[in-house]
């Protein structure tokens, strides 16, 4: 099973970088500063694929955490890209654990409550989490 880096510090020609942004798309730290810096986020987009990255927001307009629940409805949207998308590899960071505050045993379930395509590639962490381990 392949796991996302911890470190990712480039990526391969088919890879998009998947990071916790906020819906006023203001990338000023953590996984989201770095997706602007190095991958192409851009600033004033809070979601979706841009450049080689995809925002999947964790906290609102006002920068305030996200309730689970709307989490999961930007994850599960997310899923349905990544299955349109087989061409390309997601690898998807820590979303949600750091500058929101979950825990991965709060945000892992969130993406296993979708099938997951073989396109998408999780934390160790989530994993653990999400088979219970």
């Amino acid at each position: 099973m392949r796991y996302t880096p911890d470190n990712i510090q480039s990526l391969a020609h088919n890879e998009v970088f998947v990071f916790g942004s906020n819906l006023s798309g203001r990338h000023g730290g953590g996984a989201a500063r770095l997706a602007a810096e190095k991958f192409g986020a851009t600033f004033g987009v809070g979601v979706g694929h841009e450049g080689r990255t995809y925002a999947l927001p964790t906290k609102d307009e006002k920068i305030q955490t996200l309730p689970l629940l709307e989490i999961e409805k930007h994850v599960g949207n997310f899923i349905v890209y990544a299955a349109a998308h087989p061409e390309l590899t997601f690898l998807v960071t820590q979303i949600g654990c750091g500058l929101a505050g979950y825990t991965p045993a709060e945000i892992a379930p969130l993406f296993f409550n979708f099938a997951m395509p073989r396109n998408v590639v999780l934390p160790e962490v989530f994993w653990k989490e999400g088979m219970g381990e």
